[in-house]
């Protein structure tokens, strides 16, 4: 009866509305009115029953839309998710693991966490949860993590298979804070130049990079490289602070302004624990809004160099709103200013997502990513740099002092399809659970493995075996003969995650990075 009441009154409105519009209602009155008695009629009158949840969120999303491409609405569970990488921790058990077919491999407990306090080792293969079979059911990647994940201090009863012993093991797991590290890899590539390799901007960013610039430097680090490649960027804090570290105090950093957000600076805090080496940036195609922040101000501070190719250009601050079910939208507010007074963000057009979001396969098609001669600068986006007045240029993300083209042969199509399939972490799955012993004891540190492993033949034969399974072959020898180096230094480097870390990883794959060996070279000047 209400319903239909609010129903009548709602057609009587608009007889009204021209009145009260000469009266006191502003525009954003009459708008949220309008919106509001939209709502209503649908929920009153709609001959079929709707989700009037969803059609909320719809509404949300469809103003949005119609805004710039980094404006947002996430449902609660969205916004947890999108939040989780950033915040530095999750509730777990603590485990790196990757599948073998459908069985759950641990690769290595996490250091102190509360599966390594239990006894569950790198190779263990977890095929129960709470007695429910996770292994050998088709079970999804994500259902299984949904299993294992779970409020801190609550237990899980886990069912563990392990090589050599014929019964099998049961764990119980008090779950636990998991920390979250946005440092990929931090070590030295010579005696004296050290390598940091930063995946994202989060909540223990900062701290993070100051301890590996510490532990490096304990290590004999006199110069180095910061690889934000792939780096989409995170909380602006954490740039800012990552950015101190390397500037001389009061340096400005980056300045935000917008239509109603007032101007503001952010300026390097000090004292800055690496003021005096040399730094390289690498940077490409995927590294956006706060590691451009970083890189603008290395660039235009004249503070390092900037070698890769230019970077995404998000250059538009976000502000979140959280509502309270636990959505959050994330409405643009300001931009972002490089020192010099570049603007990072690349054009756009207002309600356009699908050209903006094409521009990478647009810069390829152009030629940009593998030919610095097909990027032109018009005069207007010329500005130059703080301390030696080096030109730099503006229009959307930062281009890099040195360009690294491309490399679109590096791969063949056999390399890529084994990847795709699985075929080449499945063979190193089942050739590090063979040998991990034998590697260990044949390598008492990564140096000795460094120098002194070579990719056996076994472990290609297994390689090819698993994509020959997988339905993918070489075209012919040639293609095959091509694939091999790489392949070889890949499972090298698989191997040396497995049995030490992700530094270890990228400290063999790097040894062929033209990014990292154009950096070398350019500190060796």
């Amino acid at each position: 009866m209400k319903k239909t009441l609010w129903a009548a009154l709602l057609f009587c409105l608009p007889w009204t509305a021209p009145a009260q519009r000469k009266g006191n209602m502003s525009e954003m009155e009459q708008s949220m009115r309008k919106l509001s008695m939209a709502q209503l009629a649908i929920s009153s009158l709609y001959v079929d029953s709707v989700d009037e949840v969803k059609l909320t969120e719809d509404a949300i999303n469809g103003m949005l839309s119609k805004l710039d491409p980094h404006s947002s609405y996430t449902n609660a569970e969205e916004t947890k998710k999108m939040n989780e990488p950033l915040q530095g921790n999750f509730d777990g058990i603590g485990v790196q693991f990757n599948m073998l077919e459908d069985t759950l491999v641990v690769i290595q407990p996490v250091a102190k966490g509360p599966s390594e306090k239990v006894g569950i080792l790198a190779g263990d293969r977890i095929v129960s949860v709470n007695d429910t079979a996770i292994a050998g059911v088709k079970m999804s990647r994500e259902e299984i993590m949904r299993r294992l994940r779970g409020p801190r201090d609550t237990k899980v009863k886990l069912g563990v298979v392990r090589n050599g012993i014929k019964d099998r093991l049961e764990f119980i797991v008090t779950r636990d804070k998991i920390p979250v590290s946005t440092v990929d890899a931090a070590f030295m590539v010579t005696p004296t130049v050290g390598l940091i390799r930063l995946s994202s901007f989060g909540s223990t960013s900062h701290d993070e990079v100051k301890k590996a610039v510490k532990d490096l430097q304990d290590q004999g680090m006199k110069d180095l490289i910061l690889d934000l490649q792939q780096n989409g960027g995170g909380y602006m804090d954490a740039a800012t602070g990552i950015a101190s570290e390397f500037l001389p105090k009061n340096d400005l950093i980056v300045y935000t302004k917008g239509l109603r957000t007032p101007y503001k600076e952010f300026r390097a805090q000090g004292p800055g624990l690496f003021r005096e080496g040399r730094i390289i940036v690498l940077v490409d195609e995927y590294s956006a809004s706060a590691s451009e922040i970083v890189t603008g101000a290395i660039q235009d501070q004249d503070r390092g160099l900037v070698v890769g190719r230019r970077t995404f250009g998000k250059g538009l601050v976000q502000k979140p709103f959280v509502l309270p079910d636990g959505s959050m939208i994330r409405l643009t507010v300001a931009r972002y200013y490089t020192p010099s007074g570049r603007c990072i963000q690349k054009p756009y057009t207002m309600g356009d997502k699908m050209k903006y979001n094409m521009d990478v396969i647009e810069r390829y098609n152009h030629g940009e990513l593998t030919n610095a001669d097909s990027i032109h600068f018009p005069d207007s986006l010329k500005y130059k740099t703080l301390r030696k007045g080096r030109t730099v240029y503006g229009g959307g993300g930062i281009m890099p002092d040195y360009f690294i083209p491309l490399d679109t042969a590096r791969y063949t199509k056999f390399h890529r399809e084994l990847t795709a399939k699985g075929a080449i972490v499945n063979a190193d799955l089942k050739f590090i659970d063979k040998y991990r012993k034998k590697i260990r004891r044949g390598y008492a540190s990564f140096d000795k493995f460094k120098t002194g492993f070579e990719t056996p033949q076994e472990l290609i034969d297994l390689v090819l075996a698993e994509g020959e399974k997988a339905g993918v072959k070489p075209k012919d020898e040639e293609e095959l003969q091509k694939t091999l180096p790489e392949l070889k230094l890949q499972m090298k480097a698989l191997i040396a995650r497995d049995i030490w870390d992700m530094s270890e990883y990228f400290a063999v794959m790097y040894e062929e990075n033209p990014f990292v060996k154009k950096a070398l070279e350019l500190l060796e000047q």
